[in-house]
């Protein structure tokens, strides 16, 4: 049961910690510090359509708040992947190390994994969904 206990909480750890950092990337950074508007413009920069920043923004954010929650946390995560292996090609040619100009691509690639991770795992104890779970089983007996 201890066992089982750690496992949970870790769970729970890596889908929060997976959630405010796609939170803080797209409702922080993308809107309020560089604007949607300027997000765009970066995405056209690299040679990607602008229409993509606004999508990027929208996959990140709806991601995030799902994950926070624990709502379908394993579909959420599938979901988030493509748009990290994404942003992971965009910092590439920046280097390795984040703290490099433009950042460097294992920032990215490490969030990718913790998504593919979470995919495996799954909602966990500590999710909404067991809460929605439980509520749907007591109005249906």
């Amino acid at each position: 049961m201890k066992y089982q206990l750690n496992s949970d909480i870790s769970i729970f750890i890596l889908r929060t910690s997976l959630a405010a950092v796609l939170l803080t990337h797209s409702v922080y950074l993308k809107m309020f510090v560089f604007t949607l508007a300027g997000n765009a413009q970066y995405f056209s920069s690299i040679g990607l359509p602008e229409i993509l920043g606004y999508i990027v923004f929208v996959l990140e954010a709806i991601s995030g708040f799902a994950l926070l929650l624990g709502y379908k946390t394993r579909f959420f995560s599938a979901f988030i992947v493509p748009v990290l292996f994404g942003a992971t090609w965009a910092h590439s040619a920046n280097g390795w190390l984040f703290s490099n100009s433009g950042g460097g691509w294992e920032y990215p690639l490490l969030l990718s994994v913790m998504a593919i991770a979470q995919i495996g795992l799954g909602d966990g104890k500590y999710a909404i969904s067991n809460y929605l779970q439980l509520k749907r089983q007591l109005a249906s007996q």
